[in-house]
């Protein structure tokens, strides 16, 4: 893992966003994993600063949103859809038929899981993925667990996560759906580059569980340790519980 520490979440979300820049520059067609949530909020919106400056082109990028809540439409409010939309696909220069999404609002979740993973393996996998990490150590929507999922699947949500994604349905956690979908760890792990943001003290003991502690289910993002190209983006805050020769 390649660590880097900022002085604030904005500056680390202004050099990320360069990085990512850079990315698709030099990949045009680069296929991207793209999260949802706060913390990937500033990076969103130097993205959109970087194209109307006309210092990045998305006309050939690919993209595949990590995860949907189940049981919510592309057209809900609350949906990871509806928030992609708000934040950066209306705001750049991306094709519709170059983003892929889950559908959380299918019959058959298994079925979608299956249509999303062969997507993903016709595009030839995930060149560059941006990933948040939860408080409990989850990785998208793989939440801790005795083992984990290497598949697109269905998953409940834990009580941390639904409260993290409050949000989005009027900061009332009893209004976020139960279960998702979710890429496996298959898919992450498996990345060509893995870029993962932390911002607060609130993430802090996550982080130091993923850089500093054993390869285990229980935080998923442990499981980068494995992952041959990784950058961690961090602010002081949540690089706080890294101990000095970490750091």
């Amino acid at each position: 893992m390649h660590l880097r520490v900022f002085e604030s979440e904005q500056d680390a979300a202004v050099a990320c966003a360069a990085r990512v820049r850079e990315a698709v520059t030099s990949h045009p067609s680069l296929v991207l994993g793209l999260p949802t949530g706060r913390t990937p909020l500033n990076v969103y919106r130097e993205l959109v600063a970087l194209h109307e400056r006309k210092a990045v082109d998305w006309s050939r990028a690919r993209t595949f949103n990590l995860d949907e809540l189940l049981g919510v439409s592309a057209e809900d409010g609350g949906s990871f859809r509806a928030y992609m939309d708000r934040h950066f696909f209306r705001k750049v220069n991306l094709s519709e038929e170059r983003i892929h999404f889950l559908d959380g609002a299918v019959p058959d979740a298994e079925t979608e899981c299956a249509r999303y993973e062969a997507e993903l393996a016709a595009e030839g996998g995930l060149g560059l993925v941006l990933l948040g990490i939860g408080a409990n150590g989850h990785l998208a929507f793989n939440e801790p667990a005795e083992q984990l999922q290497a598949r697109c699947h269905r998953t409940r949500l834990s009580r941390e996560t639904r409260e993290a994604n409050a949000m989005l349905f009027g900061d009332d956690p009893s209004r976020v759906p139960l279960e998702a979908l979710t890429l496996g760890m298959g898919a992450l792990i498996q990345s060509r580059r893995a870029m993962l943001l932390a911002f607060g003290e609130g993430k802090a003991e996550a982080v130091k569980a993923m850089v500093e502690g054993p390869v285990t289910p229980r935080c998923p993002a442990s499981f980068l340790q494995l992952h041959r190209d990784v950058e961690v983006w961090l602010d002081r805050a949540s690089a706080s519980a890294l101990s000095a020769r970490t750091q």
